[in-house]
């Protein structure tokens, strides 16, 4: 049947190295769900869907990811000038001048978050800035939750003052 056709000819594919199919939308929405509950949406102008062994989407003109809390409401948005989105691990990693924005008001900013659905929380490996109206804090490794509401940064340095051993602050 279909299915024999359909794993020669992928296989004549890699043999051959060609590179990979890819379907290109442009002005796109993506809809991220959790038991029927929409908890974000992603919108981006320009999406490649490469429908390889693990699948994933790649964003090169950039993102806006909008987090809903349960009432749908914008909880939190991120943007980045560059976002891969790993269909298999549900993971979303977006880099290149990426911002958060919280409801109060703050702004974390760094070159990659990574957006994790099924823990649902934000973490990086980069450096990490967070802007607030009196102060900016800068940590090597970070983690928040989806509504950036909860966050840990470790070995954060800023612009006030913290006892000298405390090198994890953490803040609700």
């Amino acid at each position: 049947g279909g299915c024999e056709n359909d794993l020669k000819d992928v296989e004549r594919i890699s043999n051959r190295n060609i590179s990979i199919p890819v379907d290109k939308s442009y002005g796109v929405e993506v809809i991220y769900s959790d038991s029927a509950q929409v908890k974000a949406k992603m919108i981006t102008p320009e999406l490649h869907h490469y429908n390889t062994e693990k699948p994933y989407y790649e964003m090169p003109k950039g993102v806006t990811l909008i987090i809903l809390d349960e009432n749908q409401k914008e909880s939190s948005r991120v943007t980045s000038d560059y976002a891969i989105r790993r269909e298999n691990e549900k993971i979303t990693e977006l880099k290149k001048n990426v911002v958060a924005v919280n409801k109060e008001g703050k702004i974390f900013k760094s070159e990659e978050l990574i957006y994790d659905e099924n823990q649902r929380k934000f973490y990086s490996n980069q450096l990490v800035s967070i802007v607030t109206k009196s102060q900016t804090i800068n940590g090597t490794s970070f983690w928040a939750n989806e509504t950036f509401s909860y966050y840990e940064i470790q070995q954060s340095t800023g612009n006030f003052d913290v006892p000298q051993n405390q090198d994890s602050l953490a803040r609700r």
